[in-house]
């Protein structure tokens, strides 16, 4: 999210939409391997799938605890710089988006921990993965571009640190809340 708001706020919208496609674009691609990796662990074992979602949740609670504990951002200017935004070709933004996205391994561990929780054993797992990446990128890219286009008005707004507080706590109490209902229909999947 920092970087989205900062290059909405260098740049302006349409080249922060290099930096998001190529966030998105590394996302998918450790979507990818989460699915492969999960994959293989329900056909070893459903046991150990099991034990996945239940860290899963336990690892998306941590996630929301964490962001409930964090600061304010950063953004070092409000003004769109023109000489910055003219030497700045769209593939270096679309680069530098997926470099950052392909180097955040959190993001591995996110996915192992979110997907299982969408997925019946029984069903075909491909048609599983494709709705839920296709229901993440659309999401994700989505909420990318908001974050740059209204950069240049709640940047101000975060950079208060009681603001950004509430923004980390909202976040973060809703990712406590994912982990737990994973963890409960997790319980109450190997009951039935």
């Amino acid at each position: 999210m920092p970087y989205c708001l900062s290059d909405g706020l260098k740049f302006g919208n349409k080249k922060a939409m290099a930096t998001i496609l190529g966030g998105a674009i590394a996302a998918l691609m450790l979507m990818s391997i989460s699915a492969v990796g999960l994959g293989a662990v329900l056909v070893a074992s459903e046991n150990l799938f099991f034990a996945i979602k239940i860290a899963g949740a336990c690892y998306l609670v941590y996630l929301g605890y964490s962001s409930w504990q964090e600061g304010s951002i950063h953004i070092a200017s409000n003004e769109p710089d023109e000489y910055k935004s003219a030497s700045y070709s769209c593939y270096a933004l679309f680069r530098k988006g997926f470099m950052v996205g392909i180097s955040n391994p959190k993001d591995l561990l996110f996915f192992i921990a979110l997907f299982p929780g969408f997925m019946n054993a029984q069903l075909p797992q491909l048609e599983q993965y494709m709705v839920l990446a296709c229901t993440w990128f659309v999401i994700d890219c989505s909420s990318m571009f908001m974050y740059a286009a209204l950069g240049s008005k709640i940047s101000p707004w975060l950079s208060k640190a009681e603001n950004m507080k509430r923004v980390n706590r909202g976040v973060g109490g809703l990712f406590m809340v994912l982990g737990g209902a994973l963890a409960l229909s997790t319980g109450m999947d190997e009951k039935a």
